[in-house]
């Protein structure tokens, strides 16, 4: 099994996509912008905040893009009472792949204030080795984070696997020199994923789970 599993989070871990384009589209309205397609919106989940509202939004000036990223942090704190929760299994997947020797981390484009408010709420800080943001790092698809992470845990990049549901995750385990691992229920289609350099593309968290426990996938990078 690899030695070292990084886990993306919004759209991986926890089913966190509707609360995040809602939010987008309600900063948009705020600051007097088109309001995008809750689909466009969630195309840009995995990035930053700031790289994804400049996307969104390529022709507005830098006052304007921090206008609207200061109110998406407003409804998404605040404003936004959409539910989120950890994907089914998890909890007990994470658990397992613990249980068989394996560093977890986390590398999202999440801030850190974010990914801590979330770690606090659900208490699973402890679970993770290490964990790493886009506001402390580089912004996906770049391979910094990826980097940080290895250089902490002193793993090689041949006993790492990057997991995640967006073509960012993909495209930064590629440009890391590590395997990347699709997860086809989140925001980017599984046939998305597939066009990147992804090993495989599975359609659920306890797929994913399955096929790290399998025999051939231990023997191969155990």
């Amino acid at each position: 099994m690899y030695q070292l599993i990084i886990f993306d989070w919004d759209g991986t871990l926890m089913d966190s996509a509707e609360k995040i384009s809602n939010c987008i589209i309600a900063a948009a309205r705020d600051a007097g912008l088109p309001e995008p397609s809750s689909q466009n919106a969630k195309q840009m989940i995995g990035l930053s905040l700031h790289e994804a509202i400049g996307n969104l939004f390529p022709d507005q000036p830098r006052t304007v893009i921090e206008r609207v990223v200061e109110a998406y942090k407003f409804h998404f704190i605040s404003g936004d009472l959409t539910e989120q929760v950890m994907f089914d299994g998890v909890e007990q997947g994470l658990a397992a792949l613990a249980d068989r020797g394996a560093l977890l981390a986390v590398a999202t484009g999440k801030s850190r204030r974010g990914l801590q408010r979330v770690f606090d709420e659900l208490d699973v800080a402890g679970k993770f080795a290490i964990s790493r943001c886009a506001d402390e790092t580089r912004s996906k698809p770049h391979p910094q984070m990826l980097h940080e992470i290895l250089d902490y845990t002193s793993i090689d990049p041949h006993n790492s696997i990057m997991i995640g549901d967006t073509t960012y995750d993909m495209q930064m385990a590629a440009n890391a020199g590590i395997t990347g691992l699709g997860a086809g229920y989140g925001v980017h289609s599984s046939h998305q994923l597939s066009q990147t350099k992804a090993i495989d593309v599975l359609s659920s968290f306890a797929e994913i789970v399955d096929w790290l426990l399998d025999d051939r996938v231990a023997k191969a990078y155990g």
